[in-house]
């Protein structure tokens, strides 16, 4: 018997339907897992990390997974290219009503889009090693500004002011000690000043200040009541 007759044959058809291409599966497969690899370094180990936002993890998983298999199982359309491009015009441009975006989480999302995007479509001609190396830079890049240069947050806190008095600019270092000794918060770094009501003696103010959190929502969101713009 030839020896050549035992080799495993690299598609499987049946009826005329194809099954399964092998050298196709294998690669899908492990693009797939350098995706997923990818997508949970930077989501559940980086993001999550630091904001323990439970919703964004699940959207930040499913929404490029999905693009991923998109992507790659139309490879073969010749509008690859546009369609691609229209992935990132419709999914980079997503805003949930129930919900205003953060630009962070904003940013997150087109970063988890694009990576998908890449891993999908790269030619066969890049090896896996230039392909791995691409995710490493992002993923690095997402470090360092998470991890090393950006240490701090500046967070917003609206707070409804009666002392209406001390929103004056001569006493601006005064209305700053008053609202960190009424709040608890020591280090308040700004004040900005929002709604003046002069029949009740009130003003509205969003306060910031330093935190090792991220926070979940814009002062301008807050100020809004929660609601979303029409």
């Amino acid at each position: 018997m030839n020896s050549s007759d035992l080799s495993i044959p690299e598609n499987i058809n049946i009826g005329g339907i194809q099954i399964i291409d092998i050298p196709g599966f294998l690669e899908l497969f492990l693009r797939f897992s350098l995706n997923i690899a990818v997508l949970i370094l930077l989501v559940r180990w980086l993001y999550y990390s630091t904001s323990r936002r439970k919703d964004y993890l699940f959207t930040y998983i499913l929404i490029p997974s999905v693009i991923f298999l998109i992507t790659f199982l139309l490879a073969n359309v010749k509008l690859q290219l546009g369609f691609a491009l229209g992935l990132f015009a419709v999914f980079g441009i997503i805003r949930y009503r129930t919900d205003s975006m953060p630009i962070r989480e904003m940013t997150y999302l087109f970063l988890v889009i694009g990576i998908s995007v890449i891993n999908a479509l790269t030619s066969t001609k890049t090896s896996l090693a230039d392909l791995l190396f691409t995710n490493l830079v992002l993923v690095g890049i997402t470090y360092g500004f998470e991890r090393i240069w950006l240490l701090k947050y500046e967070i917003a806190k609206v707070v409804v002011y009666e002392k209406i008095d001390m929103i004056r600019p001569e006493n601006h270092e005064e209305l700053l000690k008053d609202l960190s000794a009424r709040t608890g918060i020591p280090n308040i770094t700004r004040v900005e000043m929002g709604k003046i009501d002069f029949l009740r003696d009130t003003c509205t103010l969003v306060i910031f200040y330093e935190s090792d959190r991220p926070e979940m929502f814009s002062h301008k969101h807050l100020m809004n009541g929660g609601d979303d713009d029409e």
